[in-house]
């Protein structure tokens, strides 16, 4: 689903919603939302916070799979813009990883050797490219994708080894370049509410 031109801005939470009510009803309906950090979502109830990087994200997957076979496991964080066009909320469809590097196997940067799956596209085909690593990006040079984050290829390839529908939304915190540190402390729990806001008029559940 694409939201105002593949990106989702909106002025603030609808005043309907009751927060921890909605996740408890996510949760309840076989939907799980996972996020990094508890300050990304305003430590809402109801979500699950993964920690940072891939294995936590993957360990985190496979815990709620594992513990309440979910219908469906939705992603949200914050990331950097590779493409500086983009800004607010974006629907993620691609995923693929950015660090791996075996390059003196003979394989390029970002495939790993002897795998089935390199990347995971989403069969709505709507939205944009993330590419995830287990560091933080400050140099968009060297990685093509629309955004970069830590966590979402790895929830989204254990959600397809799993065969758990999957869904991703990210808020740009940075453009992933040398003021990304800085401005992700400011800006990475300011989607939060624009997530909660996109998720409720999306239909996604």
């Amino acid at each position: 689903m694409i939201y105002n031109n593949n990106m989702y801005d909106d002025n603030g939470l609808n005043d309907e919603i009751n927060i921890e009510d909605f996740f408890c009803k996510l949760k309840d309906n076989g939907v799980f939302v996972i996020c990094a950090l508890p300050f990304e979502a305003e430590n809402t109830e109801n979500i699950f916070y993964s920690g940072l990087g891939k294995i936590n994200a993957a360990i985190k997957s496979v815990e709620i799979i594992k513990s309440y076979n979910p219908k469906k496991i939705i992603n949200y964080g914050s990331c950097g813009a590779i493409n500086t066009k983009l800004s607010g909320i974006i629907r993620v469809n691609k995923f693929f990883q950015h660090d791996i590097d075996c390059t003196p196997l003979g394989f390029d940067r970002g495939i790993t050797p002897y795998d089935d799956i390199q990347e995971i596209v989403l069969e709505e085909n709507q939205g944009y490219s993330c590419a995830s690593g287990d560091y933080f990006v400050s140099d968009k040079n060297i990685i093509s994708s629309d955004v970069v984050d830590m966590e979402a290829y790895a929830i989204a390839k254990t959600c397809k080894l799993y065969d758990v529908e999957f869904a991703c939304y990210k808020y740009i915190s940075d453009n992933a370049d040398n003021d990304a540190a800085d401005n992700w402390k400011e800006n990475c729990s300011k989607g939060f509410n624009l997530f909660v806001d996109c998720l409720y008029k999306s239909g996604e559940i």
